[in-house]
Formats: structure tokens, C-alpha cells, sequence
């Protein structure tokens, strides 16, 4: 194909007559010939039809018969014809048709072909005539996926989107330059809200000084009056002995009496003698200031360099970012905020104000926490109460962060974050696992029935050892409970057994009694005592720490304080007797029924294990015909306050179940042959 070159160069300056000249001064749209046509009013200001048309049509103005220019407002009489009998602006339109007719005149030639107009391809952005190319653009219309147009329609076309570009850019120019000079503005207003805090902490400072410097001042005089007033005192003595002398000195001269002269004498030797005592201030002048006595001064000094600081930061808003885990309802989950400065270095101090804004798809608010880990980066901690859709709101400075607000779903369901084991009876394998134990230092012991084995797990549940040691005879061990002397207790319906063990599998002791018939599962009070629920018996039987048998409640039925397929029994916060059938059932350490929790389960499935985690929460699994699931409920009020459904694992028959101190609940899912760590907090 031969290239086409444009022949004609237009220079047209008509636009900014469009924009100056040829536009309505009120409602900013360009004159026409129909409802936007030109009008020449009195004062000379041209103003379009539509726009004189609502203002006569405003209230009072054919009564008035007149109105006012919407430009300069001087008064306009209304003509009988009303606002068609006023003037056109002979200008205005001279000049559209100046224009229309400049329009129609230019047109591109090739520069081979001059008789030929220049057309465009948008698909193949260039220039040709209909004599000079051939193949997809042969014909000079659309042919195939190439769309032709007019090379001056091309040329219009990209002058408006270069107008609409350079219009953007300006605007966003100015848009830049008014934050720029909002941020000038706030700096100046920090910085005097800085200068203020500094002056008024200082004073502060200054007050503590001089609350010191008049106790100082006031601890001098307090000495110098104690002393003055001793002196003073002795001088007072002084001058009472002195009138005494004079008064006995008074008329020696005309006495004539020996005997008498000779006493005074005597008397005056004596106060001779005793005058010694007052010769002596009993006071002395000694008042020093000392300020380097201690090292009081240099840790002013110390502390006075130190005291205080100003900070700043060079956190760039528009490239710090935040990042959301995938979380689930009810589960404190964290979104992480990463600072970074303009040159898009990460930083790594902390103190910047970061503001949270979370809210809920309704609008409602959720509580966040935020940590500065004076790293650069922050944590924002949230419990997000309900599934659904959230809006994180991130802003640094007042400004948002990059993609802020942040959107992402809190999921209905609750997955296991780890799982551990497979049917079999190798290391890794479980054969009908029952139940699980976890000491306060997170070592798990899960009782292994079908292999008549404890499997001994790290809190990472790694493989410790296996403990094949008494208790476990014959495949039917049903319940393990950990004792406050780390030892274990492990229950076996078959044998009907309570046997004690240590973490090595070493014998302790062992005891059962008369009334055992299915032991299924046991625990341990505060005091030591052991609980033991018999499905067979329906009842709870409780013994001392060495297995001597102090009472027992219970009996089969569905009533209060009655037991129907027991499966599991733990301990409450002030030792209360918690027991699971299809329900759960709250007794006094005594046994006596205190209330009932979730009785509308009654009936509907049963429960293989509950819990009690120390911190207001009772666990509890449960097999119904919808599903396996861990029910979370409220001690306190017994309210059921969400499931754990495993979705993405389901659960299969779960039993036993203990809690971790960080939260974490440990399942045994006896169906599939393993264990599931879920987070519940």
C-alpha cells in the first residue's frame, strides 16, 4: 500500500470564538439556530432564547413586563411578543456561518491524488486515499474489522479527546495544586499547635521549677526565724541580767554597810560565774545552699536534653498499602498496613497517624484495634461479629492509603487451619480415635482406642512417642482427662476400669467400683476429684484422687437432672458438673441440676465431647442429620453464639475435644480417622 501524506495544513482559530463568543453566558451551551438561538438585549449582552424563556417565565415578570440581564442585571422591558420579538445577535450569527461554512470548505486532499479526500482507518490508525491503498481498505468504508472514516472527521475527533485530555490534565492539575496548598495550610497549623504544646509543656516544667525554688526559699526563712527567734530569746536574757546588775548597782555609793557591800560582792561573783553561759549565742549563723549535693542536678540536666521531641515523617499516603487475610465470621482476624516514604522505601518507624474506618455492608461500625509495631508497619485487629461483605477504610495524614477502601468478604464458614493423621496403625495413623487431653504446656495426648495406644503430640502436632502402657486393654479405652500432677486418666468401658498413668506410660494406680457398668468418659475437679459419666448406669459417680467413692447422681430418663446416651462430662469454673447427652446438663459439684443448656437439640442428634475453656466459652461437638459441627457456646448466658462447620474438611462423627490456651480447639474426628485444629477467637 502506498503511504498517504496529508497536502492541506488548517489553521483554523474558530474554537476560541466557540468558546468566548459562540457560547450562552448562562447556561454555557453553544448558540444554535433552534431553542438555543442568539438574542441581543438592550445592554448588549447576548444571551440565549432558552434561557430568556425561563426568565420570563418566572413569577412577577409579565406583570412587571420586564426582567433582568442575567449578566449585568440592568433592567430589560419585555416586548408584546415576549421574548421572540427580541433582536437576534447579528454577530453571533454572522459568525456561525462563518464557521459552518469554514467547516464544509476544509477538507484534507492526498497529496497524489488531489482531487481525492484523505480518509482515516481507526483499526490501523493511518492515512490514505480510495486511489492509492487497496485490500482491507479497497472500498474507504468498513470492510472486515477495519473501520474508515473521514480524515477531518479523524482529525475533530482526536482535537476533542486532546481538548478533553488537556481539560483533565488541568483539572487534576488544579486538584493537585489546591491539596498541595491544603497540606501548606495544615503544616502551618500543626506546626502552631506544636509550638503551643512545646510552650505549654515547658511551662509546665517552668511551674515545677518555681514550686521548688519557693520551698527552697521558704525552707530558708523557716530556718533563719527558728534560729532568730533563739537568739533573739538569749539576747532577751542578756538584757533582763543587765537591768538586775544596774538595779544592784544602784546607790553603792551612799552605802556605808560593810557587811552589806561584802554580799552584793559575793552575788555579783556568782553571776560572774554564771554569765559564762550566755557569753555564747546559742545559735549560729551557718545557712548554706547546696544543688550538688546529689546527683538530683545532672539528672535535670539529663533529663531537661532528653525531655521531649518532635516528630515527623515522610510516609507517602498514595503508595503505603494494607493487606486483608481471608477471615470468617465471629474469628478475630488482622489486616496488616505497610508504610512507605515517596521514593517508595518501606520505613521502618512507626508513630504515623493511621485512622481505621471498618463498617459492616449495612453502614453499622466494627471495633478495630490498631498496633503500631514501630516497624513501619501496623496491625488493625478486628472481630468481624457477622458473615458478609466489609469496607476497610485506611487513611494516613487524612489522605488514603493506595486502593483504599479495601473490600472482602467475612466467610460463614469456619475451616480446620491444620489436621493431623490417617486411618491405619503406623505413626501417623488412627484407628477410632476417642479423645484428646492437653496439658498447660500444649502437649496433646489423643487416645487412640482401635490401637490401644496414646499418641503423645507436640502443640504443632508433631509426633512425640506412643504410650501402649495399662488402661487401654482390649480396644476400649472411651475417655483420657489430664490431673493437676501431670498424670492421666484413661476410662475403659470394657474392662471397666479407671486406670492413672504417668506422661511415660508408667502404672500409678487403678480402681473401679460395683456400680460401673459402661464408663464412657471422665474428668478432674479443682480438688483433685475424679468424675466419671456411665452411659450404661446413667449416672455421674465422682471419687477421691486414690478412687475411694464418695457419691453419685443421675439416672436414665429425659427429665432434668436425667441422662440419655451420655458422651462426655467436663468441669466448670466454680467446679460445676457439666454433662452431655443430646443436650447439656449444668449440676453443683454436688450433683445437684442447675440448668440446661441448648434443650432444643433434645432429640435431634447427640453430642460427642464437650468443654469448658476457662475464659467464658463451652465447646461442644455435634452430629446431627444436616451435618458434624462444633457448637460455641456462652456459659454465662448458655446462648449458642456460632457452629464450626469444617466446610472445606467436614467433620464425621467428632467425639472428644479439648482447648488450647491461644484459642484453639483440637477435634477428634473419630469418622476420619484424625485430628482438626480449629481457631475459635
Amino acid at each position: 500500500m502506498t503511504s498517504s501524506t496529508l497536502v492541506e495544513t488548517v489553521s483554523i482559530d474558530y474554537e476560541d470564538f466557540s468558546e468566548s463568543f459562540l457560547t450562552c453566558g448562562t447556561c454555557l451551551c453553544t448558540y444554535d439556530g433552534q431553542e438555543h438561538t442568539p438574542k441581543l438585549l438592550p445592554c448588549s449582552h447576548t444571551v440565549c432564547r432558552s434561557c430568556l424563556e425561563r426568565i420570563a417565565a418566572g413569577n412577577g415578570v409579565r406583570d412587571a413586563g420586564s426582567f433582568r440581564c442575567p449578566i449585568c442585571r440592568e433592567t430589560i422591558p419585555l416586548p408584546r411578543g415576549g421574548v421572540n420579538a427580541l433582536p437576534p445577535s447579528f454577530l453571533v450569527n454572522q459568525l456561525l456561518d462563518l464557521m459552518s461554512r469554514q467547516r464544509r470548505e476544509v477538507i484534507p486532499k492526498c497529496s497524489l491524488h488531489s482531487t481525492q479526500e484523505l480518509l482515516f482507518c481507526e483499526t490501523c490508525d493511518c492515512v490514505f486515499c480510495r486511489v492509492c491503498t487497496t485490500g482491507a481498505h479497497g472500498n474507504g468504508t468498513e470492510s472486515g474489522q477495519h473501520t474508515v472514516i473521514p480524515f477531518s472527521i479523524a482529525i475533530k475527533r482526536m482535537s476533542e479527546i486532546l481538548l478533553y485530555k488537556a481539560h483533565l490534565c488541568i483539572s487534576k492539575l488544579n486538584k493537585a495544586a489546591e491539596n498541595v496548598n491544603d497540606e501548606i495550610t495544615k503544616l502551618d497549623s500543626t506546626a502552631e499547635e506544636t509550638f503551643e504544646a512545646i510552650n505549654h509543656s515547658v511551662q509546665e516544667i517552668t511551674i515545677v521549677l518555681e514550686q521548688r525554688r519557693s520551698e527552697l526559699i521558704e525552707m530558708v526563712k523557716k530556718l533563719r526565724n527558728t534560729k532568730k527567734k533563739i537568739l533573739e530569746d538569749q539576747l532577751s536574757i542578756i538584757e533582763s541580767e543587765k537591768e538586775k546588775v544596774q538595779l544592784q548597782c544602784n546607790g553603792l555609793q551612799y552605802q556605808v554597810e560593810v557587811r552589806n557591800i561584802t554580799n552584793r560582792i559575793s552575788d555579783l561573783n556568782k553571776k560572774l560565774d554564771s554569765l559564762n553561759a550566755v557569753m555564747e549565742p546559742r545559735e549560729n549563723a551557718f545557712l548554706k545552699y547546696e544543688h550538688d549535693h546529689n546527683s538530683a542536678s545532672s539528672d535535670i540536666e539529663k533529663s531537661l536534653r532528653e525531655f521531649g521531641r518532635v516528630r515527623s515523617s515522610t510516609t507517602y499516603p498514595a503508595l503505603c498499602s494494607a493487606s486483608v487475610k481471608s477471615c470468617s465470621a465471629h474469628l478475630e482476624t488482622t489486616a496488616c498496613v505497610t508504610t512507605y516514604d515517596y521514593h517508595g522505601t518501606a520505613q521502618t518507624e512507626g508513630g504515623d497517624p493511621v485512622v481505621i474506618d471498618l463498617r459492616y455492608e449495612n453502614g453499622d461500625s466494627v471495633k478495630t484495634h490498631l498496633v503500631d509495631r514501630n516497624n513501619g508497619t501496623y496491625d488493625v485487629n478486628f472481630l468481624p461479629e457477622q458473615p458478609g461483605n466489609y469496607k476497610l477504610n485506611v487513611t494516613i495524614f487524612d489522605r488514603p492509603i493506595k486502593d483504599s477502601p479495601f473490600h472482602f468478604v467475612a466467610s460463614e464458614h469456619i475451616n480446620p487451619e491444620s489436621q493431623y493423621g490417617l486411618r491405619g496403625s503406623g505413626e501417623i495413623h488412627f484407628l477410632q480415635p476417642v479423645g484428646v487431653a492437653i496439658s498447660s504446656c500444649g502437649k496433646l495426648f489423643v487416645l487412640d482406642t482401635g490401637n490401644s495406644r496414646i499418641k503423645a503430640l507436640t502443640k504443632d502436632l508433631d509426633l512425640i512417642r506412643h504410650i501402649t502402657n495399662g488402661g487401654m486393654e482390649e480396644r476400649s479405652g472411651t475417655g483420657i482427662a489430664l490431673s493437676a500432677k501431670n498424670t492421666l486418666f484413661i476410662a475403659n468401658w470394657r474392662t471397666k476400669y479407671v486406670t492413672e498413668i504417668d506422661f511415660d506410660g508408667n502404672f500409678v494406680q487403678k480402681f473401679t467400683h460395683c456400680d460401673f457398668v459402661e464408663p464412657i468418659d471422665l474428668t478432674i475437679n479443682s480438688k483433685g476429684q475424679i468424675l466419671v459419666a456411665d452411659n450404661g448406669a446413667s449416672s455421674v459417680l465422682i471419687f477421691e484422687p486414690t478412687g475411694k467413692f464418695i457419691s453419685r447422681f443421675g439416672k436414665k430418663g429425659s427429665e432434668n437432672g436425667a441422662f440419655n446416651l451420655m458422651s462426655s462430662i467436663t468441669i466448670g469454673p466454680q467446679d460445676e458438673i457439666i454433662v452431655s447427652d443430646s443436650r447439656i446438663q449444668v449440676f453443683t459439684a454436688s450433683g445437684k441440676f442447675i440448668r440446661e443448656i441448648y434443650p432444643e437439640g433434645k432429640g435431634k442428634g447427640h453430642h460427642g465431647g464437650v468443654v469448658y475453656d476457662g475464659k467464658g466459652n463451652l465447646l461442644a461437638t455435634r452430629c446431627e442429620k444436616i451435618g458434624s459441627f462444633v457448637q460455641v457456646f456462652s456459659y454465662q448466658s448458655g446462648n449458642l453464639q456460632f457452629i464450626i462447620d469444617s466446610h472445606d474438611g467436614k467433620l464425621k462423627r467428632p467425639s472428644g475435644l479439648d482447648v488450647t490456651e491461644d484459642f484453639h480447639v483440637i477435634v477428634v474426628d473419630l469418622g476420619n480417622d484424625c485430628i482438626k485444629k480449629f481457631r475459635y477467637r
